[in-house]
């Protein structure tokens, strides 16, 4: 696995690049920068503004998967990042390619502004990347890098451990009602499911961890 994902990391980091500069003579002068929630352009810009745009998402998309493989050795919590980075990779590769597919999604939607946004396409693909993130978040070690990285969670092995236990499990099945959602539901109801869910997986954990810290503290004292 971490082979393939050596060869194929780079044609998914670049195609963005790549699919712009094939693209870009055909490009109208004023592109469609922003989308309401019904997937109606309500904002258009220049090229250059999606040149820049695209930039600033490619130049994301390298900046975090170079972060993460590279964990090992710029994380102040080394005694796990040998066993954390073959999740990184894997992880990293995941992220990189939603951020690909998703850069690639709007240069060819600024190719056919006539046509109306399809929100679904962003509502399942990051219903599958919550998903990935969940199966993967349950067995992450502690680090300053990937995770619910709290105060509390950093303290104790054991908060971060549960908490991530807990986080994964929401992750996942949010991430499977968000794509079940993108296949049955309208599109305004997507998105508010798609905000909804992410709210409350990201929320629900970092209360629980609080919890759980000021628990662990109380008994502590006793």
């Amino acid at each position: 696995m971490n082979k393939t994902i050596r060869y194929l990391i780079w044609p998914i980091l670049v195609a963005p690049a790549a699919y712009l500069a094939f693209a870009w003579n055909k490009l109208p002068e004023k592109v469609p920068m922003h989308y309401n929630i019904r997937g109606e352009i309500d904002r258009y810009g220049s090229k250059t503004e999606m040149l820049a745009m695209m930039g600033i998402i490619i130049g994301i998309n390298i900046a975090v998967y170079f972060l993460l493989v590279n964990i090992n050795k710029i994380d102040p919590k080394k005694k796990y990042t040998a066993e954390n980075l073959p999740r990184m990779r894997k992880l990293a590769f995941a992220i990189s390619l939603f951020m690909s597919s998703l850069a690639c999604f709007i240069i060819y939607s600024s190719l056919h502004p006539a046509d109306k946004f399809n929100t679904q396409f962003i509502v399942i693909a990051t219903g599958l990347l919550f998903v990935i993130i969940g199966n993967y978040m349950y067995n992450i070690k502690p680090n300053y890098f990937a995770g619910l990285r709290l105060p509390w969670t950093l303290e104790s092995e054991d908060n971060w451990k549960q908490t991530h236990l807990l986080g994964g499990k929401l992750w996942f099945a949010g991430g499977f009602l968000i794509v079940l959602g993108g296949f049955l539901l309208p599109a305004t109801a997507q998105l508010i499911l798609l905000l909804s869910v992410a709210a409350l997986i990201t929320i629900i954990p970092v209360v629980y961890s609080y919890r759980l810290y000021k628990k662990q503290l109380s008994g502590s004292s006793k």
